[in-house]
């Protein structure tokens, strides 16, 4: 569940990474992905806007589409990049038995 809280932080993250190099990847559909450098270049209340490296025009991003992994960001810190929300860690959940 997405609370607003994780809205507000990772918008306070975006915009301190605006003007910063990233790694946008995604899912077009029918298999079919896409992963494209980009830069951050404007934060709204509920949206931000990426300029990628070969279009002239920006796209538009919701926080939710990062909070639900819609669409992944990789964030270039100077020598590599790295997620923008790190990935899930997956646990097994454990069968209980109900004793009669």
């Amino acid at each position: 569940m997405i609370c607003k809280s994780d809205i507000a932080n990772l918008k306070t993250d975006i915009l301190e990474k605006v003007g910063q190099k990233i790694i946008v990847k995604g899912s077009l559909g029918r298999s079919k992905a896409f992963e494209k450098e980009a830069t951050i270049e404007k934060v709204y209340p509920s949206v931000f806007t990426v300029r990628f490296k070969e279009k002239t025009s920006n796209d538009t991003y919701s926080y939710t589409d990062i909070l639900t992994r819609t669409v992944e960001v990789d964030v270039f810190d100077g020598t590599s990049y790295s997620p923008l929300i790190p990935p899930p860690v997956e646990t097994k959940k454990k069968k209980s038995v109900i004793e009669a």
